[in-house]
């Protein structure tokens, strides 16, 4: 105990050490304040708690939006862990999204169903959830839909992009040297053969019996049923309630209120929490100060992810 006191006289009799303990403090918190608005909360993945509501007696809430990708699984999982963490009793699990890549959506989806039963879920489906943004839901095992969302959209596509007629035209060639007939499947410099058009397909059909299946495990459906609407077309919420992969129709705020009632909490008093990553502190301030620039930055973000996926199964809604 003598030691204790030691190390505590030490820190109070120091000026130093006192002045960085509260500098530490100071920017700690500054960094990582939660920012109240309205009646909901944002909380920052790296939150300071002892300054944040009670989780206990409110609602987690994530938000998917966008094309899903390597950044939106460290994200998602994160907050995941967090929501664990924490004890919150409820999630409201918000996507808008077109879908992504198969490996990132497998992945949040098995987050959640290992989560469901420590935490009630609801999956609440904004203006679209297709493809990818459906096998995220299944992990749900409740969800809700607008009338007029965009879903469905299960199957799987892969594009890549052939520029050999480009690459005549301005004199380009490659020499290529590989171990193998297929190293070089889907090069940019050269139409596919035959074999490759076959070996992709089974990629493809492979990716696909694990989406149609999924589905109808999670939503207790038969596996043929699944397949007659499992054909890449899309479809209305009212459609998606109709063939069994939504439970409801509704708002945000009655998925909100549904899974407070779920979770024994009382709705009109349950908040939101929402959880994500905080943005450079630069970013925030260009994105509210020049206009338009959020419009700039989502166009970016799209081609990123269109060049880093060329070649890869998607689980995408992608029109022509």
């Amino acid at each position: 105990m003598n030691w204790y006191i030691g190390i505590i006289y030490q820190i109070v009799t120091n000026n130093n050490a006192i002045l960085y303990l509260k500098l530490s403090l100071t920017t700690y918190i500054i960094e990582n304040l939660a920012i109240i608005y309205n009646s909901r909360s944002i909380i920052h993945l790296s939150m300071f708690w002892p300054f944040n509501k009670k989780a206990s007696k409110n609602i987690a809430r994530i938000e998917i939006a966008g094309a899903i990708g390597s950044g939106t699984r460290k994200s998602v999982l994160k907050a995941l862990e967090l929501i664990e963490d924490k004890k919150y009793p409820a999630l409201l699990l918000r996507i808008d999204s077109p879908g992504g890549t198969v490996g990132d959506s497998y992945e949040i989806y098995r987050a959640l169903q290992r989560l469901q039963s420590k935490v009630k879920i609801v999956a609440s489906y904004g203006n679209i959830s297709a493809s990818g943004g459906v096998y995220i839901g299944m992990g749900a095992p409740h969800i809700m839909a607008n009338p007029g969302t965009l879903t469905g959209s299960i199957g799987v596509i892969l594009r890549g992009n052939n520029l050999e007629k480009l690459l005549d035209r301005v004199g380009v060639s490659f020499k290529v040297i590989k171990s193998g007939p297929y190293k070089d499947i889907l090069s940019f410099d050269r139409e596919l053969t035959a074999a490759e058009e076959q070996i992709l397909q089974t990629l493809i059909d492979s990716t696909y019996e694990q989406f149609v299946t999924t589905v109808a495990e999670s939503r207790q459906l038969d596996l043929e049923k699944v397949r007659a609407f499992a054909d890449g077309r899309i479809f209305t919420g009212e459609q998606a309630v109709e063939f069994g992969v939504v439970d409801k129709l509704g708002t945000e705020e009655d998925a909100r209120r549904w899974v407070a009632e779920l979770a024994g909490l009382d709705p009109d008093q349950a908040k939101l929490h929402t959880i994500e990553e905080r943005k450079p502190l630069l970013n925030r301030l260009l994105q509210s100060q020049v206009p338009g620039l959020t419009t700039v930055v989502s166009a970016a973000d799209w081609v990123q992810f269109e060049v880093s996926t060329s070649g890869q199964p998607l689980w995408l809604y992608r029109p022509k």
